[in-house]
């Protein structure tokens, strides 16, 4: 079994690359650690408990940080409503988080695990914390998938940045240099035909499973952003293609290739932009593999086996 850790800010889309990782069959999911991004905290301990449950695991689930490391703390109630789950009236988990810290269990969780995939889902603050208490875990994690950034494209916040690199712009810049074996995946691989179209949505409501039908009623706010403010034809779901390329990089990966990115944490104009060096002018040690493409077949093949 391979082992990952989850480090998210849990509203809809975050949601279904958890039932993703939870449902493959040889992965086991160690720890879930929660941050301040898409919604409070808290919250975002609530709703992976939620669908956790949902799933049947018992996996623990880690509070963290409330806010970034310095910058004012920004939701995203406008794209995925105000309990990051669509307003859709879930009841309340019958489990709590675990007491420790997120950031004490990131440390413990990779020291005890040596060779554990971290996939990260949300604002990078609790991983820049961690990193900063205990530099050397970066040497014990074999992969680190971040959803994050946009690769020499338009950004989803502001016409620069993507919305979880732009959060916390500090804690992503840390992140980038502390030699972590990172790969990026942009929320651009989920635009366009990585959408669920209507069609595609209707395919997974009539799998008839329970996890199906949560996965598109949670998302129901955010199909309507994508659409409206994005301009989108469906369903874009960055943290679950982000999951894919955790869980089966060799089939999911079409095109990918390795390079210094760079993490605006000082100007507001740029505020969290990934400045990738595409071509290595700045001759930098790379420090991220790109995801350029995925395959967009087999992504919606995995969506549709995990909820099924």
């Amino acid at each position: 079994m391979r082992e990952f850790i989850v480090d998210t800010d849990t509203a809809s889309d975050d949601a279904v690359a958890l039932i993703m990782a939870l449902r493959w069959p040889d992965v086991e999911v160690l720890a879930i650690t929660t941050v301040s991004g898409n919604i409070e905290v808290a919250n975002a301990a609530r709703n992976a408990l939620i669908t956790a449950e949902l799933c049947g695991s018992d996996v623990p689930v880690y509070v963290g940080s409330d806010r970034p490391l310095r910058a004012e703390p920004h939701h995203a109630h406008f794209f995925h409503g105000s309990d990051g789950l669509g307003d859709r009236g879930y009841p309340e988990p019958q489990r709590s988080p675990e007491d420790a810290h997120a950031v004490d269990a990131l440390i413990a969780t990779i020291r005890d695990h040596p060779g554990v995939t971290l996939v990260t889902l949300g604002p990078l603050t609790n991983i820049a914390t961690a990193l900063c208490r205990e530099p050397d875990i970066a040497t014990h994690v074999s992969s680190c998938v971040i959803m994050g950034g946009a690769a020499c494209t338009v950004g989803n916040i502001t016409p620069a940045a993507e919305y979880n690199l732009w959060v916390d712009p500090d804690a992503s810049n840390i992140v980038f240099s502390s030699g972590l074996p990172i790969v990026m995946v942009g929320w651009e691989l989920c635009r366009g035909e990585a959408n669920l179209d209507d069609d595609e949505m209707d395919a997974v409501r009539a799998i008839g499973t329970e996890l199906a039908g949560f996965a598109i009623d949670c998302n129901v706010a955010a199909i309507q952003s994508n659409r409206e403010w994005l301009g989108d034809p469906g369903l874009g779901l960055p943290d679950p293609v982000a999951m894919a390329v955790a869980l089966d990089p060799q089939r999911i990966v079409r095109r990918a290739s390795r390079h210094h990115v760079e993490i605006e944490h000082t100007s507001e104009l740029t505020r969290g932009m990934s400045v990738v060096d595409q071509l290595g002018v700045r001759n930098l040690e790379a420090n991220a593999t790109v995801v350029w493409e995925i395959d967009v077949r087999r992504f919606k093949e995995m969506l549709r086996q995990s909820l099924s």
